[in-house]
C-alpha cells in the first residue's frame, strides 16, 4: 500500500480496470496492467512520479525543473513538489537532499539521475518533450490509484462491519415463498427445496416442493462525488480523497449503481454524468490537481443538474477541507443550492477534512437541511471507509 512517502509495495490482485482502446506508445494497455501489478519496480516508480506529481498541480512535469528550484532554493521545491516526489524523483530523502544538494559532487550525481529519469519517462511516451504528462502517463497513474484503493478494498469485501454486506443487484432475499409461474429462476431457494423434498421422502423434485426467495426489489441509486480540489488540498488530502472516490465508484458499479463526479475549486472543473463506466470515473480522478479558492455553490448547482429526472434515489457526496471562500455571500450562497437541491429530490452528504468549528457548524447545516449526514475525518486514511459508510446508508 502506497500512502504519502510510505515504501512501495503493489500485492498482486485478479481485479483490474477494464481497458478499453489503444495506447500510442511501446506498450499496449495490457502490458502496462502487467507490469504494475508484477511489481516492476521501474513502472512503478514512474507512476507514482505521475500521480504525485498530478496531486501537486503540476500537468506539465519537468524533472531538470524540478532540480533547478531545488538547487536554488529547497524550501521552494518542497513546497511546489512536496517530500515524496522530491524523494522519488531523486532517490534521496528531503532531509538529506537539503543537508547535502549544495555539495556540488552530490548535485552533479542528483543532476545526472534527474536527467536519465526524464529520459526514460520520455522513451516511454509517458511525458512529450515539454513535459507534458501524455494520455499514457496519466493511465499509467490511473492504475497505480486503482490498485492502490483496490488492495485495501476487495479483500475485505467492504471494509469490515456492516460494509462486509454486499446489495444484490436483483433485489436483497427476504422470506421463503413458495415458487410460482412468473418468478425469474435466480430467486429459487435451491436449499430450502432440497429440505422441504426430503423431509416429504420424495425420491425426486415436485412442484409442490420449490421454494423461492421474496426478493424486495431496490431502485437504482445516483450518486454523485463532489470533490473539493482547491488549493488546501494538496498532497496527501487529495490522494486519500481521490482513492475514496474510487472506492466508491468501484462499489457503486458493481452493484449496478451509477456514479457521477463533479471536481470544483473557485470554479467547476470536472463534470461527469452519472455512469457505469469505470475508466471513465477513474482516468477524471486521477487528473484531479489542487488550485485556488472554494466554490461549494457552484459545484453543488452543477451536480443536481447531472441527476435524471424521476423518482431515482439521487445522492451526492461532498468531500472539502474547508469552508468556501469564493462569491460576495459565500455561506448564503451555499445554503441556498442546498435548498434547490434538497426541493428536487437529492440528498447531501458531506465529508469534512479536519474542519475548523466554523466549517464544522456550515457542513452542519448543509447535511441537515439537505438530508444527508455530517462526517468529520481527523484521520484521512478513514476516508474511503466514511465515504462507502454513507452511501450503504442510501436507501
Amino acid at each position: 500500500m502506497i500512502h504519502g512517502s510510505s515504501s512501495v509495495t503493489v500485492a498482486k490482485t485478479a481485479h483490474g480496470v477494464e481497458l478499453q482502446g489503444k495506447l500510442r506508445s511501446e506498450f499496449d494497455e495490457d502490458r502496462l496492467m502487467h507490469l504494475v501489478l508484477d511489481n516492476d519496480k521501474e513502472t512503478l516508480t514512474q507512476g507514482l512520479i505521475l500521480k504525485q506529481a498530478l496531486n501537486h498541480g503540476h500537468r506539465c512535469f519537468t524533472p531538470s525543473q524540478l532540480l533547478e528550484t531545488l538547487i536554488t532554493d529547497y524550501r521552494t521545491a518542497e513546497k511546489l513538489y512536496g517530500k515524496t516526489l522530491l524523494r522519488l524523483a531523486t532517490g534521496y530523502s528531503a532531509e538529506y537532499l537539503r543537508k547535502n544538494i549544495k555539495i556540488p559532487e552530490f548535485r552533479k550525481k542528483v543532476s545526472n539521475d534527474v536527467e536519465q529519469i526524464q529520459k526514460r519517462l520520455e522513451d516511454r511516451g509517458l511525458i512529450d518533450g515539454e513535459g507534458r504528462i501524455s494520455d499514457l502517463g496519466i493511465e499509467l497513474a490511473s492504475l497505480l490509484l486503482y490498485i492502490e484503493e483496490l488492495e485495501r478494498l476487495v479483500p475485505k469485501r467492504g471494509l469490515g462491519g456492516k460494509l462486509t454486506k454486499i446489495r444484490n443487484t436483483f433485489g436483497e432475499r427476504e422470506a421463503r415463498i413458495e415458487f410460482r409461474k412468473g418468478l425469474p429462476y435466480r430467486n429459487l431457494d435451491t436449499r430450502g427445496t432440497v429440505k422441504r423434498a426430503a423431509r416429504r421422502l420424495h425420491r425426486s423434485f415436485l412442484k409442490q416442493d420449490l421454494v423461492a426467495f421474496d426478493r424486495k426489489q431496490r431502485g437504482l441509486k445516483w450518486v454523485v462525488f463532489v470533490l473539493d480540489s482547491s488549493g488546501s488540498m494538496q498532497d496527501t488530502k487529495i490522494d486519500y480523497a481521490k482513492k475514496a472516490g474510487i472506492a466508491l465508484a468501484y462499489r457503486a458499479i458493481e452493484e449496478g449503481n451509477r456514479i457521477g463526479l463533479v471536481v470544483f475549486s473557485s470554479k467547476v472543473l470536472v463534470e461527469e454524468a452519472p455512469t457505469r463506466d469505470l475508466k471513465r470515473i477513474l482516468k477524471a480522478i486521477t487528473v484531479v490537481s489542487p488550485k485556488r479558492e472554494t466554490d461549494i455553490a457552484s459545484a453543488i448547482r452543477a451536480a443536481v443538474k447531472l441527476f435524471p429526472r424521476g423518482k431515482h434515489t439521487k445522492h451526492m457526496i461532498i468531500i472539502t477541507d474547508a469552508l468556501p471562500t469564493h462569491g460576495k455571500q459565500p455561506e448564503e450562497e451555499t445554503l441556498k443550492e442546498v435548498g434547490i437541491a434538497t426541493a428536487q429530490g437529492v440528498s447531501i452528504s458531506l465529508v469534512g477534512i479536519q474542519l475548523n468549528q466554523k466549517g464544522e457548524r456550515l457542513a452542519k447545516r448543509i447535511t441537515e437541511l439537505g438530508e444527508g449526514r455530517l462526517y468529520v475525518v481527523k484521520e484521512l486514511s478513514n476516508l474511503d471507509r466514511v465515504v462507502l459508510t454513507d452511501y450503504y446508508a442510501v436507501e
